[in-house]
């Protein structure tokens, strides 16, 4: 129960930062992409903010302790090689985000705004998950 407490927390804490950034704007996230025209830095500045909170709670909790708080285990990847399923998921991701001005996150929350364009961004990505799912099933 305080894993779901903490995890719920933590979507609360993303959510508003997204928010408050801008970053559930796609113009925001076009802008930034549109490094030829109209470049609008924003959205490297708060990956640079993200970036620097994470490396301080990996190198001041993960680092420092054996377990975390409320699970077994830290679960740090372990992988270091690059195959093409990583690759191609990468590049349908940058795709993705370059043509809908959305990653799942800010998806995710601009849901709460109504707005038609997250409606079909979430659906589009909610399909894919399944087509995804039921294609590894194959496979596997």
């Amino acid at each position: 129960m305080k894993a779901n407490l903490a995890s719920l927390l933590a979507g609360l804490i993303f959510a508003v930062g997204l928010g408050i950034s801008g970053m559930t704007q796609p113009a925001k996230v076009i802008g930034f992409l549109d490094v030829a025209g109209a470049w609008d830095p924003s959205l490297m500045l708060v990956m640079v903010g993200a970036i620097g909170v994470n490396a301080a709670v990996y190198w001041g909790v993960v680092r420092r302790r054996e377990t975390p708080v409320f699970a077994p285990r830290f679960l740090v990847p372990t992988r270091t090689d690059l195959d093409a399923r990583l690759i191609l998921g990468a590049v349908i991701f940058g795709v993705g985000w370059g043509l809908g001005g959305f990653c799942p996150g800010p998806g995710l929350v601009s849901l709460a705004g109504g707005g038609m364009p997250a409606v079909v961004f979430v659906g589009s990505m909610l399909a894919g998950m399944g087509l995804f799912a039921a294609w590894d099933r194959v496979k596997a």
